[in-house]
């Protein structure tokens, strides 16, 4: 389940060079070459055109406050998800894991719903050049992942 705020749906978008925008989109849809992020701040509120081949990941957040010192517990077993498991580590490092059901290289990137049901994480757009690896797992086991992705 994705929250949305009543003005959108609450994302964080994460660039491939580090760079970071919260906000709310309207218009995100994975075949697209760009979709609009509307931010907020002291400043006043603002819609950007974002290109979804520059960025790392959109992460789909339960809230924009999340909890940074929390660290994501990786069962797959505990977890209700449909697809395939995998373990994402992108080129930056960062490693999540979660459930997919429509990976393919081919496309510019696919949708996770990470395999830690109290993630701040609804689910996670990755951009499949900002993969440096992509594992699928199989058995029962915990996943002992450190740096792993919190969106926020």
């Amino acid at each position: 389940m994705t929250t949305s705020s009543g003005e959108g749906l609450l994302v964080i978008a994460r660039w491939q060079d580090g760079q970071v925008l919260k906000g709310t989109t309207h218009d995100f849809a994975p075949t697209r070459p760009t979709f609009h992020l509307a931010t907020r701040s002291e400043a006043g509120s603002r819609t950007l055109e974002i290109p979804l081949n520059a960025l790392k990941a959109v992460f789909f957040v339960k809230s924009f406050e999340g909890d940074a010192q929390r660290h994501a517990r990786y069962d797959f077993d505990a977890t209700k998800g449909q697809g395939r498991r995998v373990v994402v580590t992108f080129t930056d490092g960062e490693t999540i894991a979660g459930f997919t059901v429509g990976y393919n290289p081919e496309r510019p990137g696919f949708f996770l719903i990470p395999a830690d049901s109290n993630d701040n994480n609804a689910r996670v757009f990755v951009v499949n050049a900002a993969v440096r690896n992509l594992k699928w797992v199989t058995g029962a086991a915990p996943l002992p992942i450190g740096n792993a992705g919190h969106g926020e």
